[in-house]
């Protein structure tokens, strides 16, 4: 799983929102989500960034991860 879709499972589970809830109130699609919760590589930055406003943050460039241990 990516960070951010870890990020973004752990905050929306915080707020005690259901995947589709999540969907509903960021204004994305629920398969989006499941993909972005899941790590999918190919995921649309914008819709990312859809995502992660709901709590107040964005996606900016940084250096490459090459896993979660790093």
């Amino acid at each position: 799983m990516s960070i951010i879709g870890k990020y973004v499972k752990a905050e929306r589970k915080k707020l005690g929102l259901t995947q589709e809830e999540f969907a509903l109130r960021a204004g994305l699609g629920l398969r989006f989500v499941r993909d972005l919760e899941q790590g999918k590589e190919t995921v649309r930055l914008d819709k990312v960034n859809q995502a992660l406003q709901m709590f107040g943050m964005e996606a900016v460039p940084g250096k490459i991860r090459r896993n979660d241990t790093e």
